[in-house]
């Protein structure tokens, strides 16, 4: 894994179950195996112990003198306790790899999904101090710009897929439709200087600046930029509005992060569509990678109302066969997250009772950039009645989630569950896929993404295919979504969206 994955600034957010909470805590009802001591009696047992107290726990650390490979002997049995695959993990000498977090790397399955992608492309750290310092706060070190990775390998294509109001992206003139040619002279389509492109598009903190050869939409000519990075704070919910159609007043919102202020957004955004009465809704999720599962659940909730949810699974959480019936990290008996109808303290004062707009059906405009918890909206929807209609890309492909877990001032990200909804369905690590076939296929169109429009112009193509899908329920005659197939292409891959993007959390 890069090691710039590992240190990013760029990280924050993520998932409750009901609440606000700490960066993971003991695992208490894990269980360990013959050849493999609990994890517990290696835990904190670091290379280079902290001192001092804990800022979220308000504790002191409970570091002690260790070794690596008291480290790397904690993780193996932690994955084995832990991990959703635990069989599939290969068992290589620890003492083999250089450092601890080479050895995290390996510490996963190997096999593939039945169309032949890795099945966990979600396994990650973080540093524990940068990930609790940033992870309720909504701010990451960038320019403003939602890049839309296109092609990952050779020849890669990169554009803007939305730019945020006040940032170095917008002072640099950047719009949707901005395509990217080179990165500090670095030619962006071929060239095999990853680690270059990776810190140019993901900079590791404020302060950082970067050269980029762009052209805009329109234009033959060329252009070279250079942005500073700066403290940018997400906006998760943008360009709420009603459109005016001769069948109604229809709603629209971009959704683009399930992260702690967008609960308050939310709430503001469905109460505008609520008390102008629209009788249809689209949501565009097609950047958002998920976030808090619980906020997931509420959204859910604000689209049905409580006719379908009430007493109703959104999600139900399945571990792996070790733990039938409790939480091993909590030590609790499981239980599903319900359909929460009121706000939970994230950025809106708890208990407050949510609005709803009660529709039977919503238009989701997705693509691969829309996982994790984007995905279990779909699902939990699906799972009570609610047609899904998905207008533009397949989703990316992510039922399963994970607590965070410090140890020695890292935090690990293993996948230890997979979520299933009221009809215990959770089977689609390939995504959901519009107009597709099998149980992940959900009715809609496929729609390349329109990058000549912006996000939330009725003219825009995948919003313009949902107000024309809710009309004739007919798909516009477009181009597929993906217009180069990634298997087809040779040559190395750039990283894509930070791990943070694409996950969906528990904490205790």
């Amino acid at each position: 894994m890069n090691p710039r994955i590992r240190t990013a600034a760029a990280a924050f957010m993520l998932t409750l179950l009901a609440g606000c909470g700490g960066g993971g805590g003991a695992d208490g009802g894990a269980k360990p195996d013959a050849g493999f001591p609990a994890s517990a009696s290696l835990a904190a047992q670091c290379i280079a112990p902290r001192t001092g107290t804990d800022p979220v726990t308000g504790a002191r650390y409970p570091d002690q003198a260790g070794t690596a490979a008291s480290e790397k002997a904690w993780l193996r049995s932690w994955t084995n306790e832990l991990y959703l695959w635990y069989r599939e993990v290969p068992d290589p000498d620890p003492a083999g790899f250089a450092t601890v977090l080479d050895y995290f790397d390996v510490l996963k399955t190997t096999e593939l999904t039945p169309s032949g992608k890795p099945k966990d492309q979600f396994h990650f750290t973080y540093r524990t101090s940068e990930w609790n310092a940033l992870s309720q706060s909504g701010v990451t070190a960038g320019y403003g710009a939602e890049w839309a990775v296109l092609s990952r390998k050779p020849p890669r294509v990169i554009r803007v897929g939305f730019i945020a109001s006040g940032t170095p992206a917008e002072r640099a003139g950047l719009r949707r439709g901005t395509e990217v040619l080179a990165v500090d002279g670095i030619d962006l389509a071929s060239s095999d200087q990853t680690d270059a492109i990776n810190n140019a598009f993901s900079p590791l903190g404020v302060g950082e600046s970067h050269s980029f050869t762009v052209r805009d939409p329109g234009a033959e000519g060329t252009r070279t930029v250079t942005m500073t990075s700066e403290a940018i704070t997400l906006q998760p919910v943008m360009n709420t509005k009603v459109l005016q159609t001769a069948s109604g007043r229809v709603g629209y919102l971009q959704f683009n992060d399930h992260i702690a202020p967008a609960e308050a957004q939310l709430v503001t955004a469905f109460e505008q569509l609520r008390t102008q009465g629209v009788s249809d809704l689209v949501i565009d999720l097609r950047y958002n990678g998920g976030g808090y599962l619980a906020m997931a659940s509420q959204l859910a909730y604000m689209i049905a109302g409580p006719a379908r949810t009430n007493g109703a699974t959104f999600e139900r959480m399945v571990f792996n066969d070790k733990y039938p019936s409790t939480n091993p990290v909590t030590g609790r008996p499981l239980s599903p997250t319900p359909f929460y109808n009121t706000t939970l303290g994230f950025s809106a004062a708890a208990g407050q009772a949510l609005p709803t707009l009660g529709l039977n059906r919503v238009y989701l405009l997705t693509g691969p950039g829309t996982c994790s918890a984007s995905e279990a909206v779909i699902n939990g929807l699906r799972g009570v009645g609610v047609e899904v209609i998905l207008i533009g890309g397949a989703t990316c492909g992510k039922p399963y989630g994970f607590y965070a877990r410090d140890n020695c001032g890292t935090t690990y990200f293993s996948i230890q569950f997979r979520g299933v909804n009221a009809l215990e369905f959770g089977d689609y690590a390939d995504g959901f896929v519009p107009a597709g076939t099998g149980p992940a296929g959900v009715a809609g169109c496929v729609v390349a993404d329109d990058f000549a429009h912006e996000l939330g112009d009725p003219a825009e193509g995948r919003l313009a295919a949902a107000l024309a899908y809710r009309v004739d329920g007919s798909c516009p005659p477009q181009a597929a979504a993906r217009s180069i197939p990634q298997s087809a292409i040779d040559g190395p891959a750039i990283r894509g969206r930070a791990p943070w993007r694409d996950i969906r959390i528990q904490t205790p």
